[in-house]
């Protein structure tokens, strides 16, 4: 896990504004928490998290309250998403920062505020491994087991590697179905 022992990180924070021209949803994660990572010389600050080497290809990522907030920019997910980060576990996420982790499959974890502490607590004083199971719905860590919550949908999207279009699709045969039992009437016939 990634200790980001903080609270109300904005997207900004994220990925700031200079960083939001390109086109394409990947080339973010270069620029992730850029103006924490960086000095104004671009050099690496030592002091930040995602520059300690000892936290390099993880893929869990730590917080606290209110991830996410600030203005609706998809790009934070894309960021996080770019830099290999694949969860995101908070006592709380700002509602648009949460919904779009989902179109771009990452997983943000809600925890209580005494879990999120007591991990906290154990990567601060040992390295530890966390294995999530988003099929269960469990984390394990230390011998301790949390559950978590997802939407049975957003579930299986995340688990199919699909998107709200592809589960759609993946409904087609109920679809049409429901069409020809609910005798749907052609009403372009009627126009003139």
């Amino acid at each position: 896990m990634i200790p980001l022992d903080m609270m109300n990180v904005d997207t900004d924070q994220i990925i700031p504004k200079q960083f939001l021209k390109l086109i394409q949803k990947s080339g973010y994660g270069d620029f992730l928490f850029y103006d924490r990572r960086f000095g104004h010389d671009g050099r690496p600050k030592k002091d930040f998290i995602l520059n300690d080497p000892k936290f390099e290809k993880r893929q869990i990522l730590l917080t606290r309250d209110n991830f996410g907030c600030g203005s609706s920019r998809e790009h934070a997910v894309w960021a996080l998403f770019d830099y290999g980060i694949r969860v995101v576990i908070a006592s709380s996420f700002a509602d648009i920062f949460y919904n779009n982790c989902f179109k771009r499959g990452l997983l943000p974890i809600y925890l209580s505020q005494s879990e999120i502490e007591y991990i906290f607590n154990l990567v601060h004083t040992d390295d530890v491994i966390a294995e999530i199971s988003l099929d269960k719905q469990t984390i394990s860590i230390s011998g301790k087991k949390m559950n978590f919550n997802i939407d049975p949908t957003r579930k299986k999207m995340l688990l199919e590697g699909i998107d709200e279009i592809g589960f759609t699709l993946s409904l087609n045969d109920q679809i049409l179905d429901y069409e020809k039992a609910s005798r749907v009437v052609d009403y372009n016939k009627y126009l003139v």
